[in-house]
């Protein structure tokens, strides 16, 4: 209103949609729609004549509660019906959008992932059988399991890196822009792309792990004779 104390426009005359009015108060700012739109200017005006809404701070919940409202609510405006509505519920609509998004987004990344350790633990049962001589003849040798896991371990967590180094700067970039739908929101730290690429890592290796261990733990002299 061009006002830089709001204590000035107390006692001014304010006009808003053919009517006119007292400034009474000046409230803060605060967010009256969802966190998508930036707080925007907003007139509170008191017509006790012309309401049609009653909000209601109610302790306990229930379906007495509710109908004793109804009842005083029949009484006071019987020509109107008794519609009502919970202010949490209100609020949650308003983000109704994102919350299904993030169940299709976590079920469907549940199921990619899925399907890529199945692809992974297929992959490498393949490579540990086209390599069964030469474990076997490591393991005569003298390899240690260790030894073993990690070398049938190594070319596949070699090609994770790579896949991490790509994956998130383009993370990062659909994150910020998925982010920018909100006025207000988190700036993407660096640990949490660290602690999704951990936990991928983790995931690999247990994947690995469990048929290249399987693999290293065989009997030499059984791959050798068969071969």
């Amino acid at each position: 209103m061009g006002y830089s104390n709001p204590q000035d426009i107390i006692g001014k005359q304010f006009r808003q949609w053919g009517k006119e009015g007292t400034v009474i108060g000046v409230v803060k700012d605060f967010n009256y729609l969802s966190l998508h739109r930036k707080i925007e200017p907003l007139a509170l005006r008191l017509e006790p004549s012309s309401s049609r809404y009653l909000t209601v701070n109610l302790q306990n919940v229930n379906q007495q509660t509710v109908a004793r409202i109804g009842k005083l609510w029949a009484e006071l405006a019987p020509h109107r019906p008794f519609l009502y509505s919970f202010l949490d519920d209100n609020f949650n609509r308003q983000y109704e959008a994102d919350y299904n998004f993030r169940r299709l987004f976590t079920a469907f990344s549940s199921l990619a992932l899925f399907i890529a350790c199945l692809g992974l633990l297929g992959l490498v049962t393949y490579t540990a059988q086209q390599r069964t001589k030469e474990i076997g003849v490591r393991k005569v040798l003298g390899a240690s399991i260790y030894n073993l896991v990690l070398l049938l371990s190594s070319d596949f967590i070699r090609l994770l890196v790579i896949a991490l180094c790509i994956a998130t700067p383009l993370s990062w970039i659909a994150m910020n822009k998925w982010l920018d739908n909100f006025a207000y929101h988190i700036e993407p730290k660096w640990w949490m792309f660290a602690f999704a690429g951990f936990t991928a890592v983790l995931i690999a290796l247990v994947t690995v792990s469990f048929q290249t261990f399987k693999a290293a733990k065989a009997n030499p002299v059984d791959s050798l004779r068969d071969e």
